[in-house]
């Protein structure tokens, strides 16, 4: 005898399932359908451990925060090494722990600013720093002032962090002049 209350045709449909989890700042719901096992939920996401709301204790852990970062080169700077520099940003940013989203690259024969993507890539994906290849990649050699104040921009080589809330202000333009001086 079927136990099972739905018809015949209802019995091959899958059924679907969800879990709950929670971390910190919020709720994250699992659903799947299928034959799947209870522990497979047909995507993965880096979950340090995770603590169950149906039921099913995972024992104690937690969804990690991972700060959003961007790689920024030229091409007139990097030369032939473009590849080589990108390769080398994208490492020192996993290194540090980032979640690397993007690699802005600035060609000299486009008729943009600088660091016009740059910047506009940084507020749309809310990025907390900017990898470098080295400071040959910006004009003067030293990083921008308003670009600091937004960002922690990170050199590869040599290694070295400028810091958003250590890093006095930056002048982006020279000095005016008072007339007759």
């Amino acid at each position: 005898m079927n136990d099972d209350p739905r018809t015949e045709e209802q019995a091959e449909e899958p059924v679907p399932r969800s879990r709950l989890f929670s971390f910190p700042g919020g709720f994250l719901e699992l659903q799947a359908t299928g034959s799947e096992d209870d522990n497979h939920c047909g995507f993965y996401l880096e979950i340090h451990g995770h603590i169950a709301l149906d039921g099913h204790d995972d024992q104690g852990a937690e969804m990690r925060y991972k700060p959003t970062a961007l790689g920024y080169l030229r091409t007139d700077v990097s030369g032939i090494g473009q590849q080589w520099d990108e390769s080398e940003i994208r490492s020192l940013a996993k290194r540090y722990g980032y979640d690397f989203a993007d690699m802005v690259i600035y060609d000299p024969n486009s008729d943009r600013p600088p660091l016009a993507r740059l910047k506009a890539q940084a507020t749309r994906l809310d990025a907390e720093a900017v990898f470098v290849p080295s400071l040959k990649h910006f004009d003067d050699g030293e990083p921008p002032g308003s670009l600091v104040q937004k960002l922690d921009v990170v050199t590869v080589h040599p290694e070295q962090t400028y810091a958003r809330r250590a890093m006095p202000l930056l002048q982006d333009l020279p000095p005016v002049k008072a007339d007759g001086a």
